[in-house]
């Protein structure tokens, strides 16, 4: 086991998750946390897990990232709403030398905090995961786990796969979590579009979990044509996703337990929602390239007006 020291920025669902079962396997963590932290302080962290419930009565728990050690990894399982605030998160706690580890949905995420940390090496993460806090530190995982790691360079060039991929991976894996490693970091980021795009927006506007969605003739096949044209939108970038991935996560979401997305969740909880990262990104991206989009666009613009009149 290496002896890499993990700071996790947003300890919720999914950062608490992967925190807590890098933990429970030995590794050494400290979690931020805002509303959560007097309770996690002092109870620790619950996960209830389809592959085991566990309890951490004590964990490395702060409320201020100036608390925080300079970690070699750095998770950032924030939403993407909350990015704004990673300029001032991320240099106090990431070691010279260090990884931050971007857990997040979207398009584009990578390249903005590079910006920010300079010559540390960012690595995306694309988390396949059915997980709910349901309480405070107290985390519920319904189903999958599995991780896609692949490591960012300057716009996108595809890396191969690095010794700090590997070295990361070997962390997780020691913690019971499948990883899969990319040499193309792009390409993994258009192909968890395939299922967040449709999944997540539709959840919303129709109000509908995912079993809802694929039991129904007319929505199933508005999924798959929103799927094409993710397809078509990376094809516009030099990515090429077969129509057998396609079919293989329509299948995928037809055996998951019923499911309400993370989107949806945000929504019934008056929580911003992550419209620019998961949608706007890749829409101009197409569009810089001359390739239109328009159900992913009337998605967009659906979920721009139902965010912002909440806002209002």
């Amino acid at each position: 086991m290496g002896d890499r020291t993990y700071g996790i920025l947003g300890t919720g669902a999914l950062g608490g998750f992967y925190g807590a079962k890098l933990q429970k396997a030995g590794h050494n963590v400290h979690f931020l946390l805002k509303s959560d932290y007097p309770d996690v302080k002092q109870n620790g962290l619950i996960v209830e897990s389809k592959d085991g419930d566990f309890i951490l009565p004590q964990v490395q728990a702060y409320n201020e990232v100036g608390k925080m050690p300079r970690c070699d990894v750095v998770v950032v399982a924030l939403k993407t709403t909350q990015n704004n605030l990673l300029p001032q998160m991320l240099p106090p706690v990431i070691k010279d030398d260090g990884v931050v580890l971007v857990l997040q949905n979207g398009l584009g995420i990578e390249a903005e905090i590079a910006q920010i940390v300079g010559n540390v090496k960012v690595i995306g993460g694309l988390c396949f995961l059915c997980s709910n806090k349901v309480g405070p530190g107290h985390i519920r995982h319904l189903d999958y786990g599995q991780i896609t790691l692949g490591e960012y360079a300057a716009n996108y060039h595809p890396t191969g796969i690095t010794d700090k991929m590997r070295e990361i991976a070997a962390d997780f894996e020691n913690a019971g979590i499948s990883i899969e490693q990319l040499e193309d970091l792009l390409l993994g980021r258009w192909k968890k579009l395939v299922w967040n795009i449709p999944y997540n927006g539709l959840s919303v506007i129709l109000n509908a979990r995912t079993d809802e969605l694929m039991a129904d003739i007319h929505t199933r096949q508005l999924v798959e044509n929103l799927m094409f044209e993710v397809a078509l939108g990376a094809k516009s970038t030099g990515r090429l996703i077969p129509e057998s991935f396609i079919q293989t996560m329509l299948d995928y979401t037809v055996k998951m337990i019923p499911y309400r997305t993370s989107m949806k969740i945000d929504f019934d909880e008056c929580r911003p929602l992550e419209v620019e990262a998961i949608f706007g990104n890749p829409l101009r991206k197409a569009e810089a390239a001359g390739v239109n989009l328009p159900l992913i666009r009337c998605l967009y613009q659906q979920l721009k007006f139902l965010d912002g009149k909440r806002k209002r």
